[in-house]
């Protein structure tokens, strides 16, 4: 993905795919639980044509 792309990928209502495809909220919603609820963190590895990779990383005990 391209780095504009992957720069807005976790903001809400932001989406590649055409109007009324989706709700546009579930990368989002997905960063909101694992970074607020459990402290965690959420990434993505991309290269522009090389596809993506999601990387979730959460704490075992929270303080």
């Amino acid at each position: 993905m391209s780095k504009e792309v992957k720069q807005r990928l976790f903001d809400l209502f932001f989406s590649t795919k055409p109007i009324g495809k989706g709700t546009d909220m579930g990368l989002s919603i997905c960063y909101q639980i694992i970074s607020q609820k459990h402290c965690g963190t959420l990434e993505c590895l991309s290269q522009p044509g090389g596809g993506a990779e999601f990387v979730i990383t959460i704490p075992l005990s929270q303080e």
